[in-house]
């Protein structure tokens, strides 16, 4: 006979140890708590005295969440630049961080520092303007991530209140409006002169503006039961914490353009309610309407517009009473207020369209435009990349350079060719990353960048970079490592198909500043296997010592002895030649590069400290392509590309990939492939001397 469930044995009880366990060990009954607290009016503006910014408002809590990460400053072409520290993504371990445009998002704190002062740019729509792909989402997105963290916190605390009816229903304010807007007006100048005469705040408390409809029926419907007895009334009011959700719609509201047959302004400000009308007798009785809008839900929070611009005129006319007068006006309604951050974002060309819109100069006027560009140093475009596609993330090893040069490529692409013929466009890269180029200083880049009017508004998008390196890590699902030909391989074939490139001559551009990058990566790994096979930290110690010998003997005119014979000799003029060639030191220069050379090592020498190569990088790399050059032909590099290769050639190319491993970060697949290339380029050029 089968077993019925109800036969089954009964389960174990969960131990501590088990699922459980786990579970109950990550519970925090204590702050769900606090985040969920409910008290009286009068313990609320207990609160309030002790703290004044619980009381503040949108903007001061929004710059005060940015400035409780703290900041750090850094000088750039002689200017100061703060990095604030909340833009690196403190809540998801950096998934939102913004890289490489540190002065534009120090104008940007600094128009949220001024709002929360009352300087007037709380009056004005911020709008985010930039070519796709420019982070402008990412920042709002992190805004409105951060507010919600920040509200959680006992420094971000605010709060709001119910309507507690005789039956015990709540009626919650529908804007999530501060308690504070319960005083009488009889009463607000002298109860904020108590709150603010301690100083306890950075900011002065105020109240500003009536209450929404709903609250207003209720405050005035307990007024007449009680003759006027506010002390009474509040005895109706609940106040409890307020925690913002964009899920929930609670402070955080996002608005965005649709079909303008499916969408109208009541999505922005609220619709009547038409199943309450026959309850209520009016569909101006504000019970009977539905403060959902937007707007309402976003107050005391922010509102992001998306692609503010590509909106309704009719509903770009509401940002103008939201932002200028901070009132809204519901249908039936009188205006209303609202407290918080308008912030939009637009492409260049919905921008352009409404600068040459005579008749939207209003809007114009209310709104203050924080340009994010695209990344023009080369080491931050690196960072969106690093951040997307490491070993941890993709499970895949990634060459060294391989995200370096799909960077290098899009910031070119990006930069306009200088007016300088002296300098070309890849040391314009160079320059703007930090990096020094002869013959220019940092008063040279700010004439270059001030030259540039468009730089950081064209060329490639980070997102088109993304989806390349995507495809070439799936390219061969049994791939254990990618490098930087795959990447260009996708980068140069998707330009064909790329949906914002419809000019031929610009593909091209794109194509040969590709081919440009790609001879950077050939020096960049040649440099590599050449440092990798002149390894031998005591034949450089040696070829050194000699080198240092001779020179000595040259500058003193003297002769050196022969460490073979004991004779002395004159100083080996060809030895000193072949290394100084590799760092081009021409004959005309050579007595001079020899007597600075000796100079330094006397003052070493006089400082008490032993010379070493590595203190002078010019002779370190001259002595690294001197031995390089003494030890390819008995390591045999070009074997690699024949089929055939002895066990000793074998043995030290091993010797070389370990190298190459240890010191630049490649793993075994790709340490081959590098020699393999570099192995060509050699067997090129043997070849190329062969036939000349």
């Amino acid at each position: 006979m089968a077993k019925t469930p109800t036969d089954a044995p009964a389960p174990t009880p969960a131990t501590p140890s088990g699922l459980r366990g786990v579970i109950e060990s990550t519970q925090d009954k204590a702050r769900y708590q606090e985040l969920f607290w409910e008290g009286s009016f009068w313990d609320y503006l207990a609160m309030v005295e002790e703290d004044p910014r619980i009381a503040r408002n949108a903007y001061q809590r929004l710059f005060d969440l940015v400035d409780s990460h703290g900041s750090s400053t850094h000088t750039e072409y002689k200017k100061e630049i703060r990095r604030w520290t909340f833009f690196d993504d403190p809540f998801e371990g950096g998934k939102d961080a913004v890289f490489g445009i540190d002065a534009q998002l120090m104008k940007l704190v600094r128009v949220l520092h001024a709002s929360a002062l009352g300087y007037g740019p709380e009056h004005r729509v911020l709008l985010l303007h930039g070519p796709v792909g420019s982070a402008k989402s990412t920042i709002v997105r992190l805004i409105k991530k951060g507010l919600e963290a920040y509200s959680k916190t006992h420094e971000g605390r605010m709060y709001t209140y119910a309507w507690v009816l005789d039956d015990g229903t709540e009626v919650l304010s529908p804007m999530h409006e501060d308690p504070l807007r319960l005083l009488p007006d009889a009463t607000r100048k002298d109860v904020l002169a108590k709150i603010n005469e301690a100083g306890r705040s950075p900011y002065k408390v105020e109240i500003e503006g009536d209450l929404n409809p709903v609250c207003r029926w209720w405050f005035r419907h307990f007024m007449r039961r009680y003759d006027g007895d506010f002390t009474k009334v509040v005895e109706h009011v609940k106040v409890r914490r307020l925690v913002l959700s964009e899920k929930d719609r609670v402070g955080i509201g996002t608005f965005q353009p649709k079909d303008e047959k499916n969408q109208d302004s009541t999505e922005l400000t609220g619709d009547i309610n038409y199943r309450l009308i026959a309850e209520y007798g009016s569909d101006s009785d504000p019970r009977a309407f539905n403060f959902d809008g937007e707007f309402n839900v976003a107050n005391r929070g922010i509102i992001e517009f998306i692609e503010m611009l590509k909106l309704d005129v009719a509903f770009l006319y509401d940002l103008l009473g939201a932002s200028q007068e901070h009132r809204i006006k519901p249908k039936k309604f009188a205006q209303t207020y609202i407290d918080e951050v308008i912030i939009g974002h637009t492409n260049e060309p919905e921008f352009r369209r409404l600068q040459n819109n005579e008749y939207m100069e209003a809007l114009r006027d209310r709104t203050i435009r924080v340009d994010v560009p695209y990344i023009t140093k080369v080491s931050a475009e690196v960072k969106i990349y690093e951040k997307d596609f490491n070993r941890k993330t993709v499970g895949v090893h990634i060459a060294p350079h391989t995200l370096q040069m799909a960077a290098l490529w899009a910031v070119l692409t990006r930069l306009e060719e200088p007016q300088n013929h002296q300098l070309t466009l890849l040391q314009k890269a160079r320059l703007y990353d930090g990096r020094h180029v002869q013959g220019f200083t940092e008063d040279h880049v700010k004439e270059l960048r001030k030259a540039a009017k468009r730089e950081g508004f064209v060329g490639i998008s980070p997102r088109y970079i993304q989806d390349k390196i995507s495809n070439a890590l799936v390219r061969d699902p049994d791939a254990r490592s990618i490098n930087a030909f795959m990447v260009f391989n996708e980068l140069e074939s998707g330009l064909q198909h790329h949906s914002l490139l419809n000019d031929e001559e610009q593909r091209d551009r794109y194509r040969e500043l590709l081919g440009l990058v790609k001879r950077e990566y050939e020096d960049i790994v040649k440099n590599e296997v050449q440092k990798a096979i002149a390894a031998d930290e005591g034949a450089l110690e040696r070829l050194c010592a000699n080198y240092i010998d001779n020179l000595r003997a040259y500058v003193m005119k003297e002769r050196v002895k022969n460490p073979f014979t004991g004779e002395p000799e004159e100083p080996n003029e060809r030895l000193m030649r072949s290394i100084e060639e590799k760092i081009d030191i021409p004959d005309g220069r050579k007595d001079d590069f020899r007597r600075e050379l000796m100079n330094y090592i006397a003052a070493i020498s006089l400082e008490g400290k032993r010379f070493d190569h590595r203190m002078n990088e010019r002779l370190h790399r001259a002595l690294e392509l001197k031995l390089f050059e003494d030890s390819k032909d008995s390591i045999k590099l070009s074997s690699l590309v024949s089929s055939t290769m002895d066990e000793d050639t074998q043995r030290k190319i091993e010797v070389v990939k370990q190298r190459l491993i240890d010191n630049h970060g490649y793993d075994a697949q790709s340490a081959s492939d590098v020699l393999q290339y570099v192995a060509s380029i050699f067997a090129r050029g043997d070849a190329k001397k062969q036939e000349s």
